[in-house]
């Protein structure tokens, strides 16, 4: 099977925004719809900075001219350090494919298309969250699991 990996552009906002609230679904299964318009315009302003600055990379996954699957990269900067000299990260997002076409190697391709176009921005440090379902291809791919990494949820108040 031919997959074409294409770059979103902010041209292409109203359609990366449906594949944008379509993974949201996914992957909040019980997402309150109540806060869904104002999830949606956050996302939108996001995508439309983050797009026109290259800060955000998004891509669709195409096969026979049918977009099936999508993906992202978030590039920002933190402080360098010896693990990450030059400071610049790349968060891995969004990678999602419809039921019908997984297992087919689009996911896959999705990611190594992503990792080329950070690799040739020379960033080095590259991570992401992920599913017990993604886990396997990512560990395929390459990424280890990260240590000592925790999180503060929102609810919780000091």
């Amino acid at each position: 099977m031919e997959v074409q990996i294409s770059k979103a552009t902010i041209e292409q906002i109203d359609t990366l925004m449906k594949w944008r609230m379509e993974v949201l679904s996914e992957v909040f299964v019980d997402w309150k719809q109540e806060n869904q318009s104002e999830i949606y315009a956050a996302n939108l302003k996001y995508y439309n900075e983050m797009l026109v600055s290259e800060h955000h990379i998004a891509v669709f996954a195409n096969v026979g001219g049918v977009t099936v699957g999508c993906g992202g990269v978030c590039i920002y900067q933190e402080m360098p350090s010896p693990d990450n000299p030059s400071g610049y990260c790349a968060y891995l997002m969004n990678i999602y494919t419809r039921k019908e076409f997984r297992g087919q190697g689009i996911a896959e391709q999705v990611v190594k298309y992503l990792i080329r176009q950070v690799r040739k921005r020379n960033i080095d440090k590259i991570y992401l969250e992920t599913s017990e379902s993604g886990r396997i291809l990512y560990e395929k791919i390459g990424f280890e699991n990260m240590v000592d990494y925790m999180k503060m949820p929102r609810e919780v108040v000091q």
